[in-house]
């Protein structure tokens, strides 16, 4: 499964920076030190039990701006925006208490040929549907075969995007009253081809960042992507 790396180095960030992601259970540690490794000395007269300059925190929409004495800067952007702490809260205690919620989510992950469907409490799957159907590859033949052939896959993709969003509407539509949020994955493409089915329209409605890029879904990418869509995703900028 494709995701930001969780160590230090990170995977490069659009713009400059890298990405880490973090588990819901860690990010207060996480936080805490990057803290100490981006605090800076501070003059004092006299010895000082706290001789460092802290990070400040500020509260955005898509998460908690980190920005340190020494340059760096950490943009902490909480699953399931917008983030909206209690007025006067402390951003880092509002962020944990955010992303360590138990939230309810429907997952929905499409692969030509291949689906899975999942409704999560926390990060336990309590429902799901998986399947494949078979979706010929592409042939270099020309001519008649060729267009027979085209037209021959083009059917078996129709069938798999409806036996896809078949299963979508069965495990995810029932328990759409109590669904937060709704995360999707797999290839862009085969998920877009679902958009014409109007049973999904509401399902669609509900979709959060980020899309998952996962293998052909089966039962075990699918427990598997809680690990993603609960983490928060972190873009450090070290100082110049």
């Amino acid at each position: 499964m494709s995701r930001p790396s969780k160590g230090r180095g990170g995977r490069p960030a659009k713009g400059g920076g890298r990405w880490v992601t973090v588990p819901p259970e860690r990010v207060e540690r996480w936080i805490a030190g990057f803290a100490a490794r981006h605090a800076a000395a501070e003059p004092q007269a006299e010895p000082s039990p706290e001789p460092q300059r802290r990070v400040r925190a500020s509260a955005r929409e898509w998460g908690v701006l980190l920005e340190a004495p020494d340059g760096a800067v950490a943009e902490c952007h909480a699953p399931f925006p917008p983030f909206v702490p209690e007025p006067g809260a402390d951003p880092v205690a509002a962020l944990v208490e955010h992303v360590s919620r138990e939230r309810r989510v429907g997952v929905l992950l499409v692969r030509l040929g291949g689906y899975a469907a999942g409704f999560f409490v926390g990060d336990v799957l309590v429902d799901s549907k998986v399947g494949a159907r078979l979706v010929q590859g592409r042939t270099a033949a020309g001519g008649w075969s060729q267009q027979r052939f085209a037209r021959r896959r083009e059917e078996q993709a129709a069938k798999a995007h409806a036996a896809a969003a078949d299963a979508a509407a069965r495990v995810l539509l029932p328990r759409l009253p109590e669904t937060e949020a709704v995360v999707l994955g797999g290839d862009r493409r085969a998920v877009d081809a679902l958009r014409a089915d109007r049973r999904l329209a509401p399902l669609f409605e509900r979709a959060v960042e980020p899309f998952l890029t996962v293998p052909d879904p089966r039962k075990a990418v699918l427990v598997a992507t809680p690990a993603d869509f609960r983490a928060l995703r972190v873009r450090v900028l070290d100082p110049g």
